[in-house]
């Protein structure tokens, strides 16, 4: 047999292991609730655009060109000025196969090996492992329960400008941040934008979890408020409809997004999840978003109360503001790292902060996401989570054994 090993490149790695299923209890990814994915109407807009429009898939981009589905760019435009007060004509729409393409475009079509980002510093796991492929360095900024904090940014970008290092963009997640589940209120965004304009950098919003806001309003996109051009911003269906539909979009200036689409070299996104998506969209986006939001604050709410009852003050977190994670510290005798590894084996799958932040106590904590597992995983898998860590290391000194009423 052929040993690939001697052409490997040196920097790829494999994956581990062969795919054996969800573990039994599953805190990890961006999965979402499967009662809460909507196949019955899903079905019936297949069949309504694929009557509608299903030849036109006998040609690339549906024949609307590299943009995507033209319908959907149509309800997008719509959608964004009614949801984040964002103006954009269809042709300011890219549409791309979820926001992790859109992170990848973005970053090739401004970033080169040396550059440096300035991001939150506690950040989405998946932003850390590409800049790290491109060579690329990042400069965390501190955040609190609401968000990026603007004074140390403004104190982080002016350190850089002393040092001669110009950053290529800032990077953030405005809207239910991730991991930290908060909001950004719109006096932040708008002295984002004044120390961006202040040192002449572009900015990045990936945007992919507004719409699960629990309150069902959410302050203006920052690239709403923007008055010169400089935000790029993305979004994505993934987490509002169905994650596996890999659906996502990019809005940006024509002229951005003419030299992005050279990187887009996967002669286009699915288009029929594009077209399925527009039919549904048209008339039953509003309504499903709202009761998934509610639905998932439910969850967030009974999370939390699981954290309470069997790690009681051990656990420190903040409520989420939206979205399908809990951004939980434990105290400093606890290697969330440790913690992962071990309760892997036992059946219990959890993120360890270091893959999540560049805090100083990243180690500390561990992002639980809550969107997947129905209640009695949650307070089970809560529960195995705590006497593993009081097995390890003696935290929580006690675990509660209260049941709650909603599991009887």
């Amino acid at each position: 047999m052929f040993d690939f090993t001697r052409v490997f490149p040196q920097d790829i790695l494999p994956e581990t292991g062969r795919w054996t299923g969800f573990p039994q209890f599953n805190f990890v990814g961006g999965h979402n609730d499967q009662t809460f994915i909507p196949v019955d109407a899903l079905k019936a807009s297949a069949a309504a655009i694929l009557d509608q429009h299903g030849a036109r898939l006998a040609t690339y981009g549906l024949g609307d060109g590299p943009l995507g589905f033209l319908g959907l760019r149509k309800f997008l435009s719509t959608s964004l000025k009614a949801r984040a007060g964002i103006a954009a004509s269809v042709d300011e729409i890219l549409l791309v196969s979820g926001s992790l393409q859109a992170l990848d475009l973005v970053n090739q079509t401004l970033l080169r090996p040396g550059d440096t980002v300035v991001i939150e510093e506690s950040n989405y796991g998946g932003v850390y492992s590409r800049f790290n492929r491109l060579g690329v360095k990042f400069v965390g900024v501190p955040t609190d329960e609401q968000g990026m904090r603007i004074d140390a940014l403004e104190t982080v970008l002016a350190a850089l400008d002393k040092a001669g290092t110009r950053p290529r963009l800032i990077y953030t997640i405005p809207t239910v941040q991730n991991p930290t589940g908060t909001i950004m209120p719109e006096n932040r965004r708008r002295g984002l934008l004044a120390a961006a304009k202040k040192f002449d950098l572009p900015i990045f919003e990936d945007d992919c979890y507004a719409d699960l806001t629990f309150a069902g309003v959410r302050p203006p996109a920052i690239h709403a408020l923007d008055t010169d051009g400089r935000v790029i911003y993305c979004g994505s269906f993934s987490k509002s409809v169905a994650p596996a539909l890999r659906v996502g979009y990019l809005v940006a200036s024509p002229e951005f997004l003419a030299r992005a689409l050279s990187y887009k070299t996967d002669a286009g996104s699915g288009a029929l999840e594009q077209m399925i998506l527009a039919d549904f969209c048209s008339h039953a986006f509003d309504t499903h978003v709202k009761k998934l939001a509610a639905h998932l604050a439910d969850k967030a709410d009974f999370i939390c109360a699981a954290l309470d009852r069997y790690f009681g003050t051990s656990a420190d977190y903040l409520r989420p503001a939206g979205g399908i994670f809990v951004w939980v510290k434990l105290p400093a005798a606890v290697d969330t790292s440790r913690l992962a590894e071990i309760a892997a084996t036992k059946g219990v799958a959890i993120n360890p902060g270091v893959e999540w932040s560049s805090a100083d106590d990243a180690r500390r904590h561990i992002r639980l996401c809550f969107g997947y597992g129905d209640k009695a995983m949650i307070d089970q898998g809560v529960r195995r989570l705590a006497e593993i860590c009081q097995a390890e290391f003696g935290v929580p000194q006690q675990i509660g054994n209260k049941t709650d009423p909603q599991l009887m």
